[in-house]
């Protein structure tokens, strides 16, 4: 008997002590939490009864040179609800089924979702908006937001880029500048208790949002209009598959027009054309892309006859070329093993080097590259920056695709020397051309010019790199000559304007696999000839018919010239035609 009082007495006690030390680890759990987590906790208390709703920044606007506006901000609204402060969820349910011409089984679910905050529609129609917030309903909140608004459309949309359903930039200038537009949101805090309802007249916490930048661009609104025109009208004649227009200020390189025929409507980005068919997300997704696209920067295509403006001035800075030099031209060149063909079958026979430009003869083209030889070619490439990028302030600029210099051989310094083999972009192509011209500076071609906060105080005004020495005056001097020489009397005779001094070169290029005999036709042009304030270069992408690039391009240059120079207050300097 004693001996099972004394095991009995042993368990009570074993029992004991366990509770006294469980009892003592709660105890000091309980004063760590008090003494050393009590700000933590508190802090999660407060956050229990504080709600913060966001006040979203103002996007800034982009403009044009002359202050239009090409991309702004449209009110639109947010509507939420908050579990805990509903009154009444059917009638609730009721109106914003109706309001926001959604499905009952979808709001019904996310107004009975038990959560601090539960979003139903975003970028809601203001007047919507405001229809739902005069009901009333506790527990229903209507937020203003802004959505991106293109007043033209289409205009330039694959320069300007299109923002998503966060309103952050996604191609174009909208995400290449998206720090200096996105602004800053602000905050509303408020108060609710232990059940989630606001407490009425507890003090309102407001931090104010700070709008973005208005960027002012280099684009001019009319410019663009019209060369957007001009591309479509030559795109449908020629039954074409695309058109690209850049029209820039050779000088400075700021660009006033870009266009991408045909384009895509900004305010509804997402949306195909009617022809478009895919079978899964990602296909169409690969359209969207491609949609998208900014052929001028992101595709490389072979130039043709428009890049015998590189390898003529190569020729002439280098001194193994002058214009009086004499070329025989049968139709023909034997390089190595190949029989390479001039474009007239007939051959043009006895010229000079000024005549082989004007006739845009291959042949000619291909002495001046074997003269120069692949070193003193590769030299030029290098000097005139065609083995980089230009540094356009465009996202997913293409780099030149050229032979690598081990790789050439006298068949390839052949076919580059009047644009074929290798791929360039048009951009590339124009900048370079321009350096050309310009009297020998490597200029970086651009559209932002400055940024200015919303009071107009100037944030930043742009600079660009500018590179000297690329060729000489005097060389310069005479491929202005040259070029213009190409247009009064020669291939690019069509792109002539009535009191102006055109300079420019044509190109029929032939696109791979040749065997397809699909063409790029283009024209490179400049005006006035004798002081380029404009340069501008159209490709015409598999025209139908005729496809001579002195026949379809030229006179698209032509035309434009003929209406933008007087536009940009470009004198005359060629005394008109008299009539006979």
């Amino acid at each position: 008997m004693s001996s099972f009082l004394t095991h009995h007495r042993k368990k009570i006690l074993i029992i004991a002590l366990g509770s006294a030390i469980l009892m003592l680890g709660l105890i000091g759990q309980l004063g760590y939490l008090m003494i050393f987590q009590s700000e933590h906790y508190s802090e999660l208390a407060d956050e229990l009864h504080e709600r913060e709703r966001t006040i979203k920044a103002a996007r800034g606007e982009i403009v044009d040179r002359n202050g239009t506006v090409i991309a702004t901000n449209r009110t639109v609204c947010t509507v939420s609800v908050v579990y805990n402060q509903v009154e009444d969820r059917e009638t609730v349910i009721e109106v914003l089924v109706d309001a926001l011409e959604l499905s009952e089984e979808e709001v019904r679910k996310k107004v009975e979702k038990r959560s601090s905050r539960e979003i139903i529609k975003t970028n809601v129609d203001k007047a919507v908006g405001d229809q739902i917030r005069s009901h009333g309903l506790a527990g229903v909140k209507v937020d203003e937001d802004y959505k991106r608004y293109y007043p033209y459309d289409s205009l330039a949309s694959k320069v300007l880029g299109f923002t998503g359903a966060d309103n952050q930039g996604i191609i174009g200038l909208e995400v290449m500048y998206e720090k200096y537009l996105k602004g800053h949101d602000g905050k509303i805090l408020t108060l609710a208790d232990a059940k989630g309802v606001e407490v009425e007249n507890a003090a309102e916490e407001r931090i104010e949002p700070i709008a973005g930048n208005t960027l002012t661009v280099s684009l001019d609104v009319n410019i663009q209009k019209y060369a957007e025109q001009a591309a479509y009208q030559v795109m449908e004649k020629k039954g074409a598959k695309a058109v690209s227009i850049i029209i820039m200020n050779p000088q400075n390189g700021e660009i006033y027009a870009m266009v991408n025929a045909p384009e895509f409507n900004l305010n509804d980005p997402f949306t195909l054309g009617a022809d478009a068919v895919y079978e899964s997300s990602e296909e169409k997704q690969n359209l969207l892309n491609q949609m998208w696209r900014n052929r001028c920067i992101n595709d490389t295509y072979e130039p043709g006859s428009t890049f015998k403006i590189i390898t003529a001035a190569a020729g002439l800075e280098s001194g193994v070329v002058s214009l009086t030099d004499q070329f025989s031209c049968p139709g023909f060149r034997i390089v190595e093993d190949r029989k390479i063909r001039c474009h007239k079958v007939g051959g043009h026979g006895g010229e000079t080097f000024l005549q082989g430009a004007m006739n845009s003869c291959n042949p000619v083209f291909i002495d001046v590259g074997q003269r120069l030889g692949v070193d003193g070619f590769y030299k030029y490439f290098e000097q005139f920056g065609l083995l980089g990028k230009t540094g356009i302030d465009l996202p997913g600029e293409a780099a030149t695709i050229m032979h690598k210099k081990d790789n050439m051989g006298l068949v390839e310094l052949a076919t580059v020397s009047f644009g074929q083999s290798f791929q360039i972009t048009p951009i590339q192509l124009l900048t370079t051309a321009s350096s050309i011209i310009n009297g020998g500076n490597r200029i970086t071609p651009h559209f932002a010019v400055k940024t200015e906060s919303i009071d107009g105080t100037t944030v930043r005004e742009f600079t660009y790199p500018v590179s000297t020495g690329v060729v000489t005056e005097k060389t310069s001097e005479t491929m202005r000559y040259v070029l213009e020489q190409v247009v009064s009397e020669g291939s690019g005779n069509k792109a002539q304007v009535e009191g102006y001094l055109v300079g420019g070169k044509t190109a029929t290029s032939e696109k791979l696999p040749r065997s397809l005999k699909k063409y790029i036709s283009s024209f490179l042009g400049f005006a006035p000839a004798d002081d380029p304030q404009v340069i501008a270069l159209i490709t015409i992408d598999e025209p139908v018919g005729i496809y001579y690039g002195g026949t379809i391009a030229a006179p698209v240059i032509g035309d434009i010239f003929d209406n933008i120079l007087p536009y940009l207050g470009i004198e005359k300097n060629m005394p008109e035609k008299s009539e006979e």
